[in-house]
């Protein structure tokens, strides 16, 4: 939550002691809305500008290190049908699979998840914007 988020509610009691007159009161709580959606809105501008400038990067590294990780993430989650099959047949083996999976993925870090997230809904949130834009296909 932003600085300005926090301080809403306090000004807002602060201003209904403050202005007597409810009409005014009201307007200067609306203005205080109005300043905090512009600097949040302002704050997912910057957020999506950094996205954007890297998927437009002409460095391939750049530009496809997010991309390539999702489909990393994909391979991983479509093993699942290799080890459905195994499953079939030879039970005791996928087990065994399962459990060197299982091992190896609570292995990753917590922040390695998070960056997967946050990577997934940005480079989501910036394709996005270039078709909505106009700029992407």
């Amino acid at each position: 939550m932003s600085v300005l988020g926090t301080l809403i509610g306090p000004i807002a009691g602060l201003l209904d002691k403050i202005i007597p007159d409810p009409d005014a009161r009201a307007q200067a709580k609306l203005e205080l809305v109005r300043l905090q959606g512009a600097q949040e809105m302002e704050a997912v501008r910057t957020q999506l500008s950094a996205i954007i400038a890297e998927a437009h990067s002409a460095d391939p590294w750049t530009s496809r290190a997010r991309p390539s990780f999702l489909y990393v993430m994909y391979t991983l989650l479509l093993w699942a049908i290799p080890m459905g099959l195994i499953s079939a047949f030879r039970p005791d083996m996928a087990a065994a699979i399962a459990r060197g999976m299982t091992a190896y993925l609570n292995g990753i870090p917590e922040p390695l998840y998070v960056l997967f997230g946050t990577g997934y809904l940005g480079y989501t949130a910036a394709r996005s914007w270039g078709k909505a834009k106009g700029s992407e296909k």
